[in-house]
């Protein structure tokens, strides 16, 4: 199967096997293996190494602790320049640092852009951006689509920044459920959620019927409530979740970052995945607890008319789709039935935090997205606190709890 991007193309192959006529094929002698240090000595990396062998490529293997920060990614590049062709094997995390390593890789102008001061959380790399070795993604997590995508996240001192642009798209995607073999059922759930969150927010987050578009989107939707009740009997019968079913949700995740499911759609439709970045690094949670713990509240602020947030009329629509999917019955209000959803995968959607929270959280979310900029939509600093206060639990004993605020602090 290929998926065409706007400048490149990137071919995804189901299975390892594959992989070494592409790497014999390449003019590139060397091989770096990038890996993240929780994979490190699983099948999914004695098979990747394997099919470099047969390739009869060099192969240097290189393990990369800890999240991406811009600090170590610069650090990176600036050891590793005699790179020829990159393999990464592990998250998300790992995915997005191999983007920005083989984009920085003699790429003078791409270190300025991405070392700018700004308050702003994306950075747009420019279109004739073009990176500077070929990557392979072998994803060993579901959800994040990255081995697809054309963003990366990086962390700043001032918190979590987007990355996009074409030149971030991998050239060659592996999907392999040999690679999920040891993900926490708990995780393939939050993976669902995770692609299912990415493609109907910016379906409800817009005003606009797009025919085609709406329905391809309504497709994918129920597809993924579908697969992800099939996760939730596996779960609740004490079963492993099979290779076969962890494989559609790879390709699920993907799908749901190309270009023609949201032709049309505005730039920023999808405000919850700003909230809710910014609440998992406040909270230092994983960003699918914020993200469900978000998604009732925000679909009920839609439902009650609050326009910059989305349509109550696609949202209802959507929602009239989508529960037809479950077996069980879910409730017909919008917000009520996706918090009966959740609950019944299951995911974890409580939060809680300090006194002050809400007001740090709120000022951290215009700081990097609002306030002049025009990702939020106008959106003020006291709405979002009160969007806020129907996601974030503040209990009495507050003062035991805190967060970070815009600039990394502790408040509460």
């Amino acid at each position: 199967m290929t998926q065409q991007g706007t400048q490149c193309l990137t071919r995804t192959l189901f299975g390892c096997d594959g992989l070494a006529p592409w790497l014999a094929a390449s003019s590139r002698r060397r091989v770096t293996v990038l890996v993240d240090p929780g994979v490190l000595g699983t099948e999914i990396v004695s098979r990747v190494r394997r099919q470099v062998a047969k390739a009869g490529r060099e192969e240097e293997l290189t393990v990369l602790p800890g999240p991406g920060t811009l600090a170590g990614v610069l650090d990176l590049a600036d050891r590793m320049t005699d790179i020829e062709l990159v393999v990464g094997v592990g998250g998300g995390s790992l995915l997005d640092q191999a983007k920005l390593l083989t984009l920085l890789h003699g790429r003078p102008a791409a270190r300025a852009r991405l070392s700018v001061p700004q308050r702003s959380g994306i950075t747009v790399l420019p279109q004739d951006v073009e990176r500077g070795v070929p990557l392979v993604a072998v994803p060993t997590t579901l959800g994040t689509g990255a081995e697809l995508s054309t963003v990366a996240c990086l962390e700043y001192p001032q918190g979590k920044r987007l990355i996009s642009g074409e030149c971030l798209r991998p050239d060659f995607a592996v999907l392999d459920p040999v690679a999920t073999d040891t993900l926490p059922a708990e995780l393939i759930s939050e993976a669902v959620l995770e692609a299912l969150f990415r493609l109907v927010s910016m379906y409800a987050g817009d005003h606009d019927d797009l025919p085609t578009e709406d329905a391809l989107v309504e497709a994918l939707a129920v597809r993924l409530v579908t697969v992800g009740h099939q996760v939730r009997s596996a779960r609740s019968g004490g079963q492993a979740v099979d290779r076969a079913l962890r494989l559609e949700i790879a390709k699920l995740s993907g799908l749901t970052h190309q270009e023609w499911i949201h032709l049309g759609r505005a730039a920023f439709a999808n405000k919850g995945w700003l909230i809710a970045n910014e609440v998992s690094g406040a909270l230092g949670v994983r960003k699918m607890r914020a993200v469900a713990a978000l998604l009732p509240p925000l679909w009920r602020a839609i439902a009650d008319g609050e326009r910059r947030l989305g349509s109550a009329r696609r949202l209802t629509r959507l929602w009239s789709v989508l529960s037809t999917a479950d077996p069980i019955a879910l409730p017909a209000d919008p917000a009520d039935g996706m918090a009966a959803l959740i609950d019944s995968w299951p995911v974890e959607r409580r939060l809680s935090a300090g006194e002050g929270a809400l007001d740090a959280i709120a000022a951290r979310i215009v700081r990097a997205w609002g306030a002049g900029l025009p990702m939020l939509g106008g959106l003020t600093k006291d709405e979002l606190r009160h969007l806020l206060a129907g996601v974030i639990r503040i209990p009495e004993s507050a003062s035991a709890v805190g967060t970070k605020d815009s600039r990394g602090q502790t408040a509460g």
